[in-house]
């Protein structure tokens, strides 16, 4: 099966490029390969490629900076996709788009389920939500997966942040009043594994060997297409996520200056330029219903991260 990746420079396409090169045929744009705030470029690159599935894990996603360049966010979070909607559509290829939960208010106190009303607070947020229109206008056999909190090995994110800083201080803190779920890149690339198969009619054909404590199964009876939200499981803050990993770092034998992480409140990060909603918890229950299967706790992927990344 021939699969493309957008964004393969990223945290997330890095991931499923590594993942994946093993057992299809993979070809990768990371943002200087291809530009995906030119329609042309777009058309020309990969308008003329032979192709199973597209997956794209590019967007601008610097959220202030979106405050400052409306224009050229939505011409990367909202066009371009629709425009790689449209040519997978013209070649019966399957679209895999990757969005955020960002699309939310965060005025919810409970997870947002698929059906649940998006009303994005920054420019970030409507952009990745036109863009999500965008892609299920084109073509109602694409996937839209809503993600959030991502992390990995491949590219710094929150987790490395906080820790890197407490290598270096006895002091660090977080917000805790804001609220979602931290979810592991390399878990995301396996539950897209049986959707993949689906999308080149290989059924069960796929056999690779899985760590059974992370609950992704094998396959899925169901073509999966429209919205589907997918983190790991269970919620926290800023400052939980923080503390744990700290707590990891210990635990295996990680040298910190810091053992706890203070708490600081959303409305004291006087440097944030953009809105950010408060809690945008994710329901991976449809996720659960289709697959038979539930993400593994999140506690226990950053356990995994910090031990076989960190603790190198």
């Amino acid at each position: 099966m021939k699969v493309v990746v957008v964004g393969s420079g990223g945290r997330l396409g890095t991931a499923l490029m590594r993942e994946y090169q093993d057992m299809f045929d993979v070809t990768g744009f990371n943002h200087i390969q291809l530009d995906l705030a030119n329609a042309g470029e777009i058309h020309a690159k990969i308008g003329k490629m032979d192709f199973d599935v597209l997956v794209n894990a590019a967007a601008f996603t610097n959220v202030d900076l979106c405050e400052k360049q409306r224009d050229q966010v939505f011409r990367i979070n909202a066009e371009a996709p629709r425009l790689l909607a449209g040519i997978c559509r013209d070649k019966k290829a399957k679209f895999i788009h990757f969005s955020t939960d960002y699309v939310f208010d965060g005025e919810k106190r409970e997870p947002y389920v698929e059906e649940d009303s998006t009303n994005p607070i920054s420019v970030y947020g409507e952009s990745k939500r036109m863009g999500e229109e965008n892609v299920l206008a084109v073509q109602d056999g694409h996937l839209v997966v809503r993600l959030a909190w991502i992390f990995g090995p491949d590219r710094p994110s929150f987790v490395d942040g906080m820790i890197a800083r407490a290598r270096e201080s006895e002091q660090v803190a977080a917000v805790a009043d804001k609220f979602s779920t931290p979810t592991y890149t390399r878990d995301i690339a396996e539950m897209l594994l049986p959707i993949l198969d689906r999308s080149a009619g290989r059924g069960d054909a796929l056999r690779r060997p899985r760590t059974p404590q992370r609950g992704v199964p094998t396959n899925t009876n169901a073509d999966v297409a429209g919205l589907l939200h997918f983190t790991n499981l269970g919620e926290c803050s800023w400052q939980e996520y923080a503390q744990h990993a700290l707590d990891c770092c210990h635990q295996f034998g990680i040298p910190l200056k810091a053992r706890k992480v203070a708490s600081l409140k959303l409305s004291e990060m006087k440097n944030f330029i953009a809105r950010r909603p408060v809690y945008t918890v994710l329901s991976t229950a449809k996720y659960s219903r289709l697959t038979g299967s539930s993400p593994r706790p999140w506690r226990d992927a950053v356990a995994e991260y910090v031990r076989e990344y960190v603790a190198r």
